[in-house]
């Protein structure tokens, strides 16, 4: 089995799949040195906590190295999450979620058991205006037609299709397809709307449902699985009865 990235809201969704757990006194050690870290600004000794690259919110690009971590981490390390973590208190404010790690709070820093940085679900104000930014940018970008959604989720292709996915808001999701020779800022051959997100189980794989007439498209993400598994599946049903299957590669997630 191999884990890929994973997107940082299931991270914060899968709080919700089990009750915290004591932390126990060894895994303490790890969240001690990593306040101490923050509090004394090591740079360089938090980027030693991190397996690259480090993810954060799309489309706010992922942290690729330790370089670029260190450049970017006022960035991320604002004075509200420093006093949250410099604050904290390892045993009654980090809980402890079975194989998803050890978080602070509700999910706001999580860390394994080795005490290795695992994600920052928190967004400094500098972050958000980035995000803000990249998301005008996309929309400026892309056919009027589609240019308007609450968030961008991802963009597959497979080898016949580009697939876009964007978040409408309120549980809303929208897949527009191209043919690979065309660009996303041309009129999408196929827009859909009222798609939904499903989770597949707790381990971070989901997919995402539209449905035209007697057709239902099916995107998945691949988030674990097998070591031949791609990073992400299109299925289309008629009737229910599976008519084409194809693999997809992440271009932007």
């Amino acid at each position: 089995m191999k884990a890929k990235i994973l997107s940082l809201f299931l991270i914060v969704l899968s709080v919700n799949f089990a009750p915290a757990q004591d932390l126990k006194p060894e895994y303490q050690k790890g969240i001690i040195y990593f306040i101490d870290c923050v509090k004394n600004n090591k740079k360089e000794a938090v980027a030693g906590l991190i397996k690259f690259p480090f993810g954060r919110e799309y489309p706010i690009p992922v942290v690729k190295n330790k370089a670029e971590f260190i450049k970017r981490y006022d960035q991320i390390f604002d004075t509200t999450l420093k006093n949250k973590i410099i604050k904290s208190n390892p045993a009654k404010d980090w809980s402890q979620m079975g194989w998803r790690g050890i978080m602070l709070y509700q999910g706001d820093v999580w860390m394994d058991e080795e005490g290795h940085l695992i994600s920052i679900n928190y967004q400094s104000k500098a972050e958000s205006d980035l995000k803000a930014k990249l998301i005008k940018g996309q929309q400026n970008a892309l056919h009027p037609s589609i240019a308007k959604f609450k968030a961008p989720v991802c963009v597959l292709e497979t080898s016949k299709f580009r697939i876009r996915i964007d978040d409408l808001g309120n549980d809303n999701y929208r897949y527009a397809s191209w043919s690979l020779n065309q660009k996303m800022s041309e009129k999408p051959d196929l827009v859909i709307t009222n798609g939904k997100f499903v989770a597949d189980g707790s381990g971070g794989n989901h997919h995402y449902e539209f449905k035209k007439g007697i057709f239902l498209y099916e995107c998945d993400i691949i988030v674990l699985g097998e070591d031949s598994s791609p990073p992400a599946r299109l299925i289309i049903y008629q009737n229910a009865k599976e008519i084409l299957t194809q693999d997809a590669k992440l271009i932007i997630k």
